[in-house]
């Protein structure tokens, strides 16, 4: 009987830690304070000690930016080659103050586009230990990406104006019925 009950224990613990950290795939940021603003994608054999992760984010400047989030030797900061589909991105990744800690300089919506189509990616380091496996699946990127950027915009009080490059959703017909 203690043995059965010592499984148990075993068993909720190692799936809260894996709960509570980084794991393969595309998911939303498990990281505090993230909440639905991140997508976070990590590769095939990320645990929750060895990660390395790209970060589609939402910023409190409604602005998308995607970070870099590795556990390897050195941090993230520094020049990377992140492969889509045999497309390849120069990348420098910057030290930020966000919970990832580098950011990924320049226009980067040709990347994430890139990861929203692709099927494979790989995240390499140009310079510096590698850290766990590169390879990406990006396997429900498209819909993680565009669920945590969906509220990702300015909000208008009622009364206040819309901006000129936000379209208002069209209003919906009511079906007739007829009584």
């Amino acid at each position: 009987m203690p043995s059965r009950l010592l499984a148990w224990v075993v068993l909720v613990l190692m799936s809260t830690a894996a709960a509570a950290g980084e794991e393969p795939g595309w998911h939303f940021s498990p990281l505090a304070g993230e909440g639905d603003r991140a997508a976070m994608g990590c590769t095939l054999d990320t645990t929750s000690v060895s990660y390395t992760c790209l970060v589609v984010r939402c910023a409190d400047d409604f602005s998308v930016a995607l970070h870099l989030h590795t556990s390897r030797a050195g941090g993230p900061a520094g020049r990377w080659e992140l492969t889509f589909d045999r497309q390849t991105f120069p990348t420098i990744a910057v030290p930020d103050a966000s919970p990832y800690g580098a950011r990924i300089e320049g226009d980067v919506a040709g990347i994430i586009e890139a990861i929203e189509q692709g099927a494979t990616g790989y995240i390499e380091p140009v310079e510096g230990a590698r850290g766990n496996s590169s390879r990406l699946p990006l396997k429900a990127s498209l819909l993680t990406i565009r669920q945590a950027l969906y509220f990702c915009a300015p909000r208008t009080e009622a009364g206040q104006e819309t901006p000129p490059d936000i379209v208002p959703p069209m209003p919906r017909e009511r079906p007739h019925t007829e009584r």
